[in-house]
């Protein structure tokens, strides 16, 4: 059964369009040509948005065929399918790379033996809290808002992968 998501690039050069479109059309085995509008919150950067389609664990191929430029920001969503968790990926210059199950409405899920670790782990509630706020991706979160909200009305690619 195939599934879908979305990749965010929020902020890029402009000079790495190019292969950004050319690494996701690598993993999507299909041309790829976004469209890119300038960054508000960064000048001088583009962004752009597309949807796909594909198997279970695209969006894992995705992510890592973007993370080879550690300037970008960018996110990746894979919807939860048939027999596969859902997935979201978050990429931020100097922070590297979050990756998170999510489940159907898109909320990020801890898994029993995360939970358990981090309360067996945390000597204090501070400690419990700032366990949960790294397991839940809270500094990506927070350094990729802007760029989120200033993409508000932006241009989106529909895309599927061939094969």
């Amino acid at each position: 059964m195939p599934t879908r998501g979305v990749v965010y690039v929020h902020s890029t050069p402009l000079a790495v369009c190019s292969h950004v479109e050319w690494a996701i059309a690598r993993v999507l085995a299909a041309p790829v040509n976004l469209q890119w509008t300038p960054q508000p919150v960064d000048p001088g950067a583009r962004r752009a948005e597309c949807g796909w389609t594909g198997r279970p664990g695209t969006g894992a191929e995705l992510a890592a065929a973007l993370r080879q430029w550690p300037m970008l920001r960018f996110e990746v969503t894979e919807e939860p399918s048939p027999g596969a968790d859902g997935e979201r990926f978050m990429h931020v210059p100097g922070r590297g790379l979050f990756r998170a199950t999510v489940g159907a409405a898109g909320d990020i899920q801890l898994g029993e033996d995360r939970l358990r670790s981090i309360l067996a782990t945390a000597r204090a509630p501070e400690a419990i809290a700032h366990a949960l706020d790294k397991a839940l991706g809270t500094a990506w979160d927070a350094e990729l808002e802007p760029y989120r909200y200033a993409g508000d009305g932006a241009p989106v690619t529909l895309l599927t992968r061939v094969g």
